[in-house]
């Protein structure tokens, strides 16, 4: 499995796991309640101090910590740390008004780098290994967290960042890369690029670490066609430290948590009831070995369901399934949660492209949704292919799957912008009409 596989720790039982938590959240909220005012306030105001936190049985106790606390605590107000012992801060894409920013100690950026080394071992990397990262750098946290984890790994690394694919597969081919590590709407797309240029025979990619989106196992399948490799989930997100909170091994079967850092809990998304294993609901992160930014009840606002069934990797750590949408900008349309990732699955069960996007207007008062679907170069080539038949399809999968009538409109082609970070998917055009 590599050189990096911590064995003692991946591999630790149930009590050990738990031991340590217990151990670490007693000392994390000890350091909250001591060094960051803002959430002393929010322990008094539930009538909580250190003492009444005992192991992780008590966690429910602990008050929850929302994007909106980041934001009215911008920016230093949730540091624990002073801000001289600070040697990197990260922010979130994407934010409105005030931005979600995180920092880091040396060692708190060890400790991601740990994980991220993980996450690539256990998708078969090894100091052999050329990894290809085509995540952004900058402000944006996964370039540099795949970036150290393949240095701690001592693999050859490529800091690509994003964009520039002509530059990107001139790399792959000539120094013969092995891991990609991206979004996985950028796989596509450069899948997609590859075979338009008939150099599949030169690309030497074994596997790819792909997250920071939400994707479908049919766009799983894609890729790994497309590129012949195998891909891998990768979970994180800035507040937390960044890729590598969760990883897939080589089961595929969702993503282990890196218990000996972060404990995950599912809650009911309305109520705050923490739910058992097994059990859909909104996953909640608590970190207990960060020094400048730790969160406790983190609420991300993914939806998805932890499991503790014994994984044929040998890792014990719980694992997550792939984000199954997220309850704060999923849309409800007449009433109904849709979510992207249903949508994508019908259009790749039918046999089109990941390439679409979701237009949500409203009229007299009246939700509209429309699926801009794009052809695949055959379908638009063959003048046999019935594009009103196979769009009745999609609206009949559709309408199936969300239990709503969408319209969908076939276009050419490429008609729909690549992306070469997050893709697009979702023009909710009813914003427009809000005061």
């Amino acid at each position: 499995m590599g050189n990096y596989f911590q064995k003692e720790i991946e591999c630790a039982s149930a009590d050990q796991i738990r031991a340590w938590q217990s151990e670490r959240l007693v000392k994390q909220v000890k350091n909250i309640y001591d060094n960051v005012p803002y959430y002393r306030t929010r322990m008094q105001n539930k009538g909580l101090e250190p003492g009444d936190i005992k192991s992780i049985d008590d966690l429910h106790k602990l008050p929850f910590i929302t994007k909106d606390d980041l934001r009215d605590a911008y920016p230093y107000g949730l540091l624990a740390r002073p801000l001289k012992d600070c040697v990197r801060m990260q922010s979130t894409s994407g934010t409105t008004g005030r931005r979600v920013v995180a920092f880091y100690t040396q060692h708190d950026l060890d400790l991601w780098e740990d994980c991220c080394a993980r996450a690539i071992v256990a998708a078969g990397g090894t100091k052999e290994d050329v990894v290809h990262v085509s995540y952004g750098y900058g402000l944006f946290t996964g370039g540099f967290g795949l970036n150290g984890g393949s240095h701690k790994l001592g693999s050859l690394t490529l800091p690509m960042s994003s964009g520039n694919t002509d530059r990107q597969i001139q790399f792959m081919t000539d120094l013969g890369s092995t891991i990609l590590c991206c979004t996985p709407s950028y796989a596509a797309y450069l899948a997609e690029t590859i075979e338009e240029r008939g150099v599949k025979d030169q690309i030497k990619l074994k596997a790819g670490i792909f997250g920071a989106e939400a994707w479908t196992e049919e766009m799983r399948h894609d890729i790994e066609q497309s590129l012949g490799i195998k891909a891998y989930d990768i979970y994180g997100l800035t507040e937390i430290s960044g890729p590598g909170v969760a990883f897939e091994c080589e089961a595929q079967s969702g993503m282990h948590i890196n218990e000996d850092h972060f404990i995950a809990e599912i809650i009911n998304p309305e109520t705050g009831e923490v739910l058992p294993d097994g059990e859909k609901g909104e996953l909640v992160f608590s970190s207990i070995t960060k020094e400048a930014f730790p969160l406790l009840r983190y609420r991300t606002r993914d939806i998805c369901i932890l499991s503790r069934e014994k994984c044929s990797c040998g890792r014990t750590h719980v694992k997550m399934t792939k984000p199954m949408g997220r309850s704060d900008d999923m849309l409800i349309v007449k009433g109904v949660n849709v979510f992207p990732s249903q949508i994508e699955t019908v259009l790749i069960n039918q046999g089109f492209p990941a390439n679409y996007q979701i237009i949500v207007t409203r009229a007299k008062n009246s939700d509209n949704i429309e699926v801009q679907v794009e052809m695949t170069p055959v379908m638009a080539a063959d003048a046999s292919f019935n594009r009103d038949l196979a769009r009745k399809k999609l609206v009949s999968g559709l309408k199936a799957m969300l239990g709503i009538l969408a319209e969908v409109t076939l276009v050419e082609p490429k008609t729909i912008a690549r992306s070469e970070g997050k893709a697009v998917r979702v023009i909710d055009k009813r914003n427009l009409y809000q005061g």
